[in-house]
């Protein structure tokens, strides 16, 4: 069954298809994207993305796009697509596109008169390479295929114009040719499985216009540097394969190379598969070491993405290797940055999520005698929490948790407008103590089954203190729900999505009948198709949609924007209240991230939504922590069915 599959009244239609991006990564921590029909819309967007070394490693787009024309009787019919200043298009190549499709890896289909040419595109598993293979279905007369490589050579959160720094001499090898437009990149090696010939035509397309950083309220403008093209001749029924990559390959082997590669690929048939596809993505190695990346374009490793992300991502997974490699390699993260040097005040909640994380992960991953093997590290947390080396953290007389720190945001609600924070929660943010709460019961826990009895008796008291503060700050008996925040006499009554953990965490503070009050909250005004609201829509500061001027994004990204990744411990809190008769509610919310598999970029979860239906997905195209989240309802659904 072939689960994407789009006809050409789509693909012709740039509101839609503009609209729809693809996203593949691999090991090497380099990525290919762009939108189903090959325009690039955002600065990210290139066809060889890779992190360099010697820039911190930091991504950079080398291949920004690839033009492919079909010659026949000296005609030229060129198959790709640029916007241009003006709301120009130039070549307009999707007129010619008539399906496009995912089975393993996408393709597309173009008909130009009696030629039918497919392609498809995949990276390499393990390096740095694009392959691109390109097949015609059917011709009938003599037929070339013209390659014009567009080349960026620059960082992925800049753009490139028109330079005389360029350097334009290339040097000729197996099938093609290798170049260096600037000193500090390595070489691009562009190589095409048969001879070709390279016609050098150096010129700069300028004036190229990315919708979405228009969008954003980012410079969108860049100028493209075009080195020449290859000609090849090629046959009905025949494949070519053209290549890109910082190394030089054996031009014989790529048309086996990318069999090799697609048979790897998971079938892209059910939201499960699409999303099992995605969780791979997010796994790159580093100095031959394994670690997550938090989301696609633009986010690199974050300690807390981390955390929640792992249990998710981990489920289904064959090698759960991997996933431990990465918990022990966060767990001296945490240690170093927070045990070790003073805290990262604006994550003071980081070190909590550990706990929550090893109980998920401990049966998936098959972790034994957790107390001997990390009940060390989970003391000197508690420790940390309850004795504070910072001058912005307090553990109260009544023993809950107070971070406070002018000016920085403190929690993951860490957006900043004009260099002040959104959302500044100073003081007790509710998720903070919630955290702090199973912390503490999850460590009494494991000492019991470990016999440390000594520590039993320490924090028992401690945690049911805890409990009882707890309910005594944060329960609003007259509103049924939990406050947001306080701050000495402050208390924020906002209805937030923060207060869910308080039930969704293995360890609540809360008895039976206050959890579903809770949940009955959380699910009137927060709940939508694509995950929980950050805000009330009811409250004066909800902002429930985005426009294109500075600092909209920033303003409603956590003042009512709808985050997939809550949606996993709402289901979790669901499920555990309702039990099977909560079932067929949960199945019928996930029909939208169903459904969601063919919007923003197919297969996966972007960043978060608009708060206002439709639900517009909005931010980064891919997020760990979203798919690891669904991956998890779908989980929870199996065991409850």
């Amino acid at each position: 069954m072939i689960y994407f599959q789009l006809d050409k009244s789509k693909l012709i239609n740039l509101e839609y298809s503009l609209f729809r991006e693809i996203l593949r990564t691999n090991r090497a921590g380099a990525y290919s994207s762009t939108t189903i029909i090959g325009c690039n819309t955002r600065k990210y967007h290139g066809l060889l993305v890779c992190p360099l070394k010697n820039m911190n490693y930091e991504r950079h787009v080398l291949l920004s796009n690839v033009d492919v024309s079909v010659v026949q009787h000296d005609k030229v019919f060129n198959l790709g697509i640029h916007k241009y200043r003006g709301n120009h298009y130039e070549p307009k190549g999707h007129k010619y596109i008539r399906n496009f499709e995912i089975e393993d890896i996408p393709k597309l289909t173009f008909r130009v008169g009696g030629v039918v040419l497919s392609m498809e595109m995949l990276l390499s598993e393990k390096e740095e390479q694009v392959l691109l293979r390109y097949t015609l279905d059917e011709a009938n007369s003599p037929t070339l295929l013209r390659f014009k490589p567009y080349l960026a050579f620059r960082s992925v959160h800049r753009l490139t114009h028109e330079n005389l720094q360029v350097n334009t001499k290339y040097n000729s090898i197996e099938n093609g040719i290798q170049l260096r437009l600037y000193d500090a990149f390595p070489d691009l090696n562009m190589q095409i499985n048969k001879p070709a010939e390279f016609v050098p035509n150096p010129d700069w397309y300028r004036d190229i216009e990315y919708i979405k950083e228009y969008e954003r309220g980012y410079e969108y403008h860049e100028d493209l540097y075009v080195p020449g093209y290859f000609e090849v001749p090629i046959t009905k029924g025949e494949s070519i394969v053209f290549s890109a990559s910082t190394n030089i390959h054996k031009t014989t082997g790529l048309k086996a190379k990318f069999t090799k590669e697609s048979n790897k690929r998971i079938p892209r048939d059910t939201l499960l598969n699409n999303l099992l596809n995605s969780a791979q993505q997010f796994l790159v190695i580093k100095d031959n070491k394994s670690e997550l990346i938090a989301g696609y374009h633009w986010y690199g490793v974050r300690l807390r993405d981390t955390l929640i992300s792992l249990p998710g991502l981990t489920l289904y997974q064959s090698d759960q290797h991997i996933y431990k490699e990465i918990l022990e390699k966060t767990i001296k993260r945490i240690q170093k940055e927070y045990l070790i040097k003073n805290p990262d005040i604006n994550q003071i909640d980081v070190p909590l999520w550990l706990f929550w994380t090893l109980k998920e992960c401990a049966e998936i991953c098959k972790i034994d005698k957790i107390w001997s093997t990390y009940g060390s590290v989970l003391k000197d947390i508690l420790n940390f929490y309850r004795n504070p080396k910072s001058e912005f953290v307090k553990c109260l007389s009544n023993d809950l948790i107070y971070a406070k720190r002018e000016e920085t945001p403190l929690t993951w609600m860490d957006s900043m407008c004009e260099e002040k924070p959104v959302i500044p929660r100073y003081g007790m943010p509710v998720e903070l103590n919630a955290l702090w709460y199973n912390a503490i019961c999850y460590a009494v826990e494991q000492a019991e089954i470990a016999k440390d009895f000594a520590f039993v008796a320490e924090w028992s008291p401690i945690a049911q203190k805890v409990s009882q503060s707890f309910l005594n700050n944060y329960w609003l008996e007259n509103e049924g729900y939990l406050a947001d925040c306080i701050d000495n006499d402050i208390i924020d009554k906002s209805i937030r999505s923060n207060q869910l953990f308080a039930i969704a965490l293995n360890f609540s503070p809360l008895n039976n009948e206050q959890q579903k009050s809770v949940l009955d909250i959380i699910k009137k005004e927060l709940l939508t198709p694509k995950g929980l609201r950050t805000l009330s829509p009811s409250d004066p500061s909800y902002k429930g949609i985005i426009i294109n001027e500075p600092f909209s994004r920033d303003r409603a990204l956590h003042q009512g924007c709808v985050w997939p990744w809550l949606f996993g411990f709402f289901a979790d809190a669901y499920l555990n209240t309702h039990k099977k008769g909560g079932l067929a509610f949960i199945k019928r919310i996930m029909e939208g991230f169903d459904e969601e598999m063919y919007d923003h970029c197919l297969g996966t979860i972007p960043e978060f939504y608009t708060g206002t239906p439709p639900h517009v997905g909005k931010g980064a195209v891919s997020m760990a922590w979203n798919v690891a989240a669904i991956l998890k309802v779908i989980k929870l659904i199996e065991k409850y069915s």
